[in-house]
């Protein structure tokens, strides 16, 4: 199914969707953080320093009296530069797939449809998801796929392949960063439109001389959270 099949049908059924969080993006304030080469403030902070990224994140919410944060879907990011996972010969994977959720650790994630269980598993790498459930939907008999990323390993607890969730059912908590592959404590959310055969883990850094390519299999998040203010 390509993009724009999956963009007209979830574009159809946005009523349809639950929260991921239980937070009004609508109603209430969150901060939208820039992770590209045009944020000073990432430009003088050692991104190979686990601790002082968490403190920015969490700090720089606080200043603007924010308990979420958002990180935008397309965005070619500066903040892979911290681990060798991204690097990959000449060009390093910096272009981001998803949307960010950034929250305390705990934090309760829903299924935004129903869904059976497609896969899962801890991608237990530095700069990796962590803990990472991946579920199955079927819309207008169209089949495409969610990721949440970042989760704690209890969100795998009980778990098997087929297993049903209902819309509105909690799915998983956001990990510490001990366990989440060592990132600040957010949730990476993304839709996924064909597996590749994949299990368990999908990209969500893609090259950005291959944007295209991504975004193509990999569509808006936002089809699904409807925040207005990453409309604009």
């Amino acid at each position: 199914m390509n993009n724009n099949q999956i963009k007209n049908i979830l574009q159809a059924n946005q009523l349809n969707f639950g929260r991921i969080v239980n937070f009004d993006f609508n109603n209430n304030p969150f901060y939208i953080f820039d992770f590209t080469e045009k944020n000073a403030d990432l430009l003088g902070l050692d991104l190979s320093n686990q601790q002082k990224f968490i403190d920015y994140v969490f700090e720089t919410m606080k200043k603007h009296n924010c308990e979420i944060g958002i990180g935008r879907y397309d965005e070619d990011r500066i903040i892979y530069r911290r681990g060798t996972l991204f690097a990959q010969n000449e060009e390093a994977r910096s272009l981001h797939l998803g949307i960010d959720i950034w929250a305390k650790a705990g934090t309760e994630i829903f299924a935004p449809i129903n869904a059976v269980v497609h896969s899962f598993q801890d991608n237990a790498h530095l700069g990796d998801y962590g803990p990472t459930i991946i579920l199955e939907h079927i819309l207008e008999d169209k089949k495409f796929y969610t990721l949440y990323g970042h989760l704690s390993r209890e969100s795998l607890v009980g778990l098997e392949t087929g297993k049903e969730i209902l819309k509105g059912e909690k799915i998983a908590t956001i990990g510490e960063y001990e366990v989440n592959g060592n990132w600040p404590a957010h949730l990476h959310f993304e839709i996924i439109s064909d597996m590749q055969n994949k299990t368990g883990d999908f990209p969500g850094v893609g090259k950005p001389s291959e944007r295209e390519m991504w975004l193509e299999l990999c569509p808006d998040p936002n089809l699904i959270l409807q925040i207005d203010k990453l409309r604009i």
